[in-house]
């Protein structure tokens, strides 16, 4: 019984033995196939990087302003009795907005012409009575004052009823109104925004380092929103440098022909300084964007399993400058000749492989625009 129960024993260690061995085996030549593994290259297009030469540009955020720019108020106090215009309407310099009831300067102004013709008549009398010297000269001499102050009077009472037609001072475009048919104004209450809308002016600050590149007459980009950018031209540096922000207050003026830029409209504005400075420009599409830091990833033959090269890529960490349409330029990191991963970067790590097919290209157009995406 106990040689029986030995013979098992050894039998069944053997047993075990040799299921042991087996999976030991098995489990490290799976273990050196994962070692020998490469996953299949990834598809990406890419770019060789060229030095270009981009002017140099100083960029801040700006506030649109009217060149001409008021809320039309009322001269003299009346009753609305008349409003020629539409709310948002353009108008010309010196149409008339607003006309004020004007029936009790109206029979005045026929009181003082009545007035002023017999005023009139009576100087001719008099003139034919002193070339006869049957009246004084000094009678003469007050009817003449007479006849001079009733024209006077005529004068004002006409210039009353054309102050109480409210004019709109400058061409422009008009905004919403704020009075009504029936309406008593008084003095100096609001008609309606008045606003000139081509040129306009643009406002923004620079550092005061920052202002001695400047100079009157520099170009400026003016863009905004989903509104196509426009050119302009500073017009005016302020003399002093703010003391709380130790800034300066910079004019530009910008045309407007569309009338897309709106008085109070922020914008982003591009002082071009003339210079140029070098930089590699890459198509956006080739930067991967990250909090810890921007990069890309660069082509070349890296070593492989067995002394063989493969093509693969590198991430190289880059300082980049500004944007011009699909283009930013990159200012550290990247040089001249090198290839340069354009598209498919957020499936890429350092040594992975690659195989490039350039058949489609992502957008690499300095000059494009919104509406051309």
């Amino acid at each position: 019984m106990r040689k029986r129960m030995l013979i098992m024993l050894a039998a069944m260690a053997l047993f075990i033995g040799t299921i042991g061995s087996l999976k030991f085996f098995q489990i490290r030549a799976a273990i050196a196939q994962g070692a020998s593994y490469r996953p299949p290259p990834e598809a990406v297009t890419t770019i060789v990087a060229r030095e270009d030469r981009w002017p140099a540009t100083l960029s801040a955020i700006g506030t649109v302003a009217a060149v001409h720019g008021v809320i039309v108020s009322a001269d003299l106090p009346g009753i609305v009795a008349g409003i020629d215009f539409e709310s948002g309407s353009r108008v010309e310099a010196g149409a008339v907005l607003v006309r004020l009831d004007t029936s009790q300067e109206s029979a005045q102004l026929e009181a003082a012409q009545a007035q002023r013709k017999l005023a009139a008549l009576n100087l001719e009398r008099s003139s034919r009575l002193l070339e006869k010297q049957v009246v004084a000269q000094a009678d003469y001499d007050r009817l003449a004052a007479e006849d001079a102050q009733a024209e006077a009077r005529v004068g004002e009472i006409r210039a009353t009823i054309e102050r109480k037609r409210i004019r709109a001072p400058f061409a422009g475009v008009l905004g919403i109104r704020r009075v009504d048919l029936g309406q008593y104004l008084n003095a100096g209450d609001l008609v309606v925004p008045l606003q000139s809308m081509d040129p306009v002016y643009v406002n923004f600050a620079l550092p005061q380092q920052d202002v001695a590149s400047l100079r009157i007459g520099a170009e400026v980009r003016v863009t905004a929103d989903s509104i196509p950018g426009t050119d302009g031209r500073i017009t005016a540096i302020n003399s002093v440098v703010d003391q709380a922000t130790r800034t300066v207050q910079i004019q530009a003026t910008s045309r407007n022909e569309r009338g897309a830029l709106r008085p109070g409209m922020f914008v982003e504005v591009k002082a071009i300084l003339g210079s140029s400075a070098p930089v590699i420009a890459l198509p956006a599409s080739a930067i991967n964007f990250a909090p810890y830091g921007n990069s890309v990833f660069v082509v070349s033959d890296l070593p492989g399993p067995g002394g063989k090269t493969y093509r693969g890529v590198q991430q190289r960490f880059v300082r980049l400058g500004e944007g011009r349409g699909d283009q930013v330029a990159v200012l550290e990191g990247v040089k001249a000749g090198e290839e340069i991963v354009t598209s498919g970067v957020f499936k890429l790590r350092t040594g992975a492989a690659v195989v490039v097919d350039n058949r489609v290209q992502p957008g690499n157009n300095p000059t494009a625009k919104p509406e051309d995406s």
